[in-house]
């Protein structure tokens, strides 16, 4: 009886440890999860999933993002490690990846950090705790995308706020994660570059200025110039045209070019100052008069439907210049004040475009109105502050403003747009006015059209400087939204210029399924600290003594059925 008895609980062993087996072995291939966070912060978009399907070869992920790092940045390693694992899940065997430490030898004695520097990427200064205290150390949040022999990077860390807590910056790290990613092999996958034209013919920069804007965009876009002035028409190949702080008037000819260009499905990207003001003036100047520069296109955005003032924009939110604030005239005591013709635009997190962005800096701004038909959809792109103001020109400008405080009562304004998309069927400027002659020269790229067939969109912004970049003496082109008198300050900061830029054209361009991804957010739910001290006592029961009791009293109740059928059995 007995050895029957111990045969059967033997048999009862080895087949519960044959199924357990066997279950391990159909969740290796078989298996899902189940997201049930609000946001799906666990889940993939559409588009992510295509993407990794399509991928002929492994891809492979190296992120740099292993060693002694502080709280916020072993976070971010683990919401990144989180993300990967359930792409890998997409496609198993499409996507390899591993976490390695930026101080870890290479070859000949480089370093991973070294590397990456080779490939412009700039670390991060932070300092981690160690025995002796604390000491300073490079932090490359970066991954390095290997696909068939190309290679890509992924910034998982854009630190383009101010004010913003470190735990933020990790959330909106997060909620960007997939965005990041998914572009990145897109490029991969895609390695022929979008054709985007930069116009040129009427003043528009193309000195040193433009230097950062040209690398930014090259990175992603082929990048060509257009003289709107020699060539007959814009060709359709071109996806996206930027016309760039044009200072000289437009002729009919060049506006019918352009406006042929978006009736047949062409995206522009305009950056204009509508009046003259720069700040090299004051440098000769004790004051300067800002007024229209007269750029003949007034009538061709009404007609699209939007309209730049002849004014300035002035927020109490803004950037710093050095103010002469005493000494003597061959010994000047400078002070960084706020300059408040320099706005910072917030991001009302409104559009892809602005979703998770920093502050954008701007530098005698116009402001803006929408107009015309309600079938075209404006959505504001930037906007000012609550606390700012417009002047109307002309505008005289001088340095001493900022000898005395702004007076806060002036301004009162908030939400001043300074930046519109624009969606929808366009309707020919030249429509009902267009000569013969102006018909004829159309002929060779089919014929005037008096409107869009299909959906169309463009962004107007009304400042020309948001996009260039400053230029130093010493060290040459600066990168974009780097503000030139206060580098090597303490109120050095760069701006997130760089970044609205990449994602007005690539909202523009791309087929829409990529940009989406933007769209996702990861809610920071913090916990209240009040309630916790409140309720310390029930949550300590609750997370440490509830367990426990449970598990004895299971244990316990296992313990008396085990008595209760044995001593059966032996009866």
């Amino acid at each position: 009886m007995e050895k029957k008895k111990a045969g059967r609980i033997t048999l009862d062993w080895i087949g519960t440890l044959i199924l357990l087996f066997a279950l391990n072995i159909l969740a290796s291939f078989f298996h899902f999860r189940v997201d049930l966070t609000e946001e799906k912060k666990y889940s993939l978009t559409t588009a992510t999933k295509s993407l990794v399907r399509s991928l002929e070869e492994p891809l492979l992920i190296n992120v740099f993002l292993k060693g002694n790092f502080p709280s916020e940045f072993r976070k971010l390693s683990n919401a990144t490690s989180e993300f990967l694992s359930v792409m890998k899940d997409a496609g198993p065997s499409k996507i390899q990846y591993r976490f390695i430490d930026p101080d870890d030898e290479v070859s000949d004695g480089k370093s991973w950090g070294d590397t990456l520097q080779a490939l412009g990427i700039s670390p991060i200064n932070i300092t981690v705790q160690v025995k002796s205290g604390e000491e300073k150390k490079n932090a490359y949040p970066f991954a390095l995308l290997i696909y068939k022999g190309d290679t890509a990077l992924v910034n998982l860390f854009q630190n383009s706020k101010k004010g913003i807590s470190a735990a933020e910056l990790i959330n909106k790290a997060e909620a960007m994660m997939e965005y990041q990613f998914t572009k990145s092999i897109s490029q991969l996958l895609q390695p022929q570059k979008i054709l985007v034209a930069y116009a040129t013919g009427n003043g528009e920069p193309v000195d040193a200025s433009t230097y950062d804007l040209q690398q930014t965009i090259s990175s992603n876009y082929s990048l060509g110039m257009f003289d709107l002035k020699v060539q007959p028409a814009i060709p359709e190949t071109i996806k996206a045209l930027m016309i760039v702080k044009p200072t000289v008037p437009f002729t009919e000819g060049e506006k019918l070019k352009i406006d042929q260009y978006i009736m047949h499905g062409g995206k522009v990207i305009w950056f204009i100052d509508n009046l003259h003001a720069e700040q090299d003036s004051l440098s000769f100047k004790s004051q300067l008069i800002a007024y229209e520069r007269n750029l003949g296109l007034e009538d061709q955005l009404f007609r699209y439907g939007v309209r730049i003032n002849p004014d300035l924009v002035m927020d109490l939110q803004c950037d710093f210049l050095p103010f002469a604030v005493g000494g003597s005239a061959s010994e000047p005591q400078y002070e960084f004040l706020h300059w408040n013709y320099y706005p910072l635009f917030e991001s009302k997190d409104n559009h892809l475009i602005n979703k998770n962005m920093g502050l954008v800096a701007g530098r005698f701004v116009n402001s803006i109105d929408t107009v015309g038909s309600k079938e075209i959809k404006k959505t504001y792109l930037l906007q000012s502050s609550a606390n700012s103001r417009i002047i109307s020109t002309p505008a005289l400008i001088s340095p001493n403003e900022n000898r005395n405080a702004p007076q806060n009562e002036l301004f009162r304004q908030h939400d001043i747009p300074a930046a519109v998309l624009l969606e929808g069927k366009f309707t020919s400027f030249f429509k009902n006015r267009i000569s013969r002659a102006q018909v004829d020269s159309l002929s060779p790229t089919g014929g005037f059209m008096e409107g869009n067939k299909e959906e169309n969109k463009m962004i107007l912004v009304a400042d020309g400087d948001i996009i260039l970049n400053d230029v130093s003496a010493k060290e040459g082109p600066l990168p974009m939204g780097l503000n030139l008198f206060t580098s090597g300050s303490q109120y050095e900061y760069q701006f997130a210029n760089r970044e609205f830029l990449l994602n007005c054209l690539e909202y523009l361009t791309s087929s829409g399924s990529i940009i989406e991804t933007r769209n996702k957010e990861v809610v920071l739910r913090l916990l209240d600290p009040r309630k916790i001290e409140d309720g310390r006592f029930k949550w300590q029961l609750i997370n440490i003594v509830l367990p426990i009791s449970i598990i004895i009293l299971f244990g316990f109740i296992y313990q008396q059925i085990r008595k209760r059928k044995y001593a059966s059995t032996k009866v």
